[in-house]
């Protein structure tokens, strides 16, 4: 458990600006009004779109609380503060198969635009998978950056794992294929593929996906399939309109979420999975590898608040 709650104070310094913005303005309402009325709800769903929770994950809270608090008949704001955790948390649900790629012979699909931490993503994953006891391989399909194959070729050493990469400019669909072909023949568990994110080109971007997708069917068909969207947590709005984007090229299964030691807009977690009823699977909020971690909701709303964790 060592692990697990030196990763929740990572989260709980790594909220720290989304909570001195945001949560510190909720308190103040929480004990600046006098009572539970119109204006005390329209302060607080102000609040939040201001912590890019967006429109319809604070309409969505406020609704909830506001039944909760008719259920349980508060009258001081002051109680309002559990019943609104509740409700966060509400917005965030994880299936209980959400990790179940674990459990197969499966292909990892890792897409999102350049510079949001895709490859070191891949390469932690990977890292942490191996060490799990898993056998990992990595494919570098992101061929259009030398930076992104030299760069997972690194993660790869750091973390004994084979890669497959062919040199800069080569056909994504075709490292895809050379990595199947390996995965199949040394019996690896996960394989873990990185791609190229140009999404300004998004004709582009689908015909390759496509491709990608192809191979994969053709040469795998047994294979279980995961596609995560990385996304920059600090990009707040922005990373949910990626992310719809993405969405529209391929069908995503959950989302990873990076830097958000680095933003005060630590709400946009919350934003993703209340639009686009995608799951937030992993967060990162730093640069070990060790910085990756498996999204628990609980521990996400109790660290935006500051609550210990047992």
């Amino acid at each position: 458990m060592g692990e697990k709650k030196g990763f929740f104070s990572r989260l709980a310094s790594g909220l720290a600006k989304t909570r001195d913005n945001v949560i510190s303005s909720i308190e103040s309402i929480f004990t600046g009004s006098s009572n539970i009325d119109d204006d005390f709800y329209e302060e607080l769903e102000e609040t939040l779109i201001m912590a890019d929770l967006g429109i319809n994950a604070t309409t969505a809270i406020i609704e909830n609380l506001k039944n909760k608090v008719k259920e349980n008949k508060i009258k001081e704001p002051s109680e309002c503060r559990d019943l609104l955790m509740a409700s966060m948390r509400e917005q965030m649900s994880l299936q209980e198969n959400a990790y179940e790629f674990e459990n197969h012979k499966s292909v990892v699909l890792l897409i999102g635009v350049n510079g949001v931490g895709k490859t070191t993503s891949v390469g932690k994953l990977a890292g942490q998978l191996k060490d799990s006891g898993k056998k990992v391989m990595v494919a570098a399909a992101d061929t259009f950056r030398a930076a992104a194959i030299e760069q997972l070729t690194e993660w790869a050493n750091r973390a004994h794992v084979d890669i497959i990469a062919q040199k800069e400019g080569s056909d994504p669909a075709a490292v895809i294929y050379d990595a199947v072909t390996a995965a199949k023949s040394r019996n690896v568990d996960i394989l873990i593929c990185d791609t190229a994110g140009r999404l300004h080109n998004k004709k582009n971007l689908m015909e390759e996906l496509r491709k990608i997708d192809r191979v994969i069917e053709r040469e795998y068909p047994g294979a279980y399939r995961e596609t995560l969207v990385v996304l920059d947590g600090t990009t707040g709005q922005n990373a949910l309109a990626q992310a719809k984007q993405f969405n529209e090229v391929a069908d995503i299964t959950g989302i990873v979420l990076t830097k958000l030691d680095g933003t005060a807009k630590g709400g946009i977690a919350i934003a993703i999975q209340s639009e686009l009823k995608i799951p937030v699977k992993y967060i990162g909020v730093g640069e070990q590898i060790d910085d990756l971690q498996k999204f628990d909701p609980d521990d996400f709303v109790k660290a935006l608040f500051a609550v210990d964790t047992k």
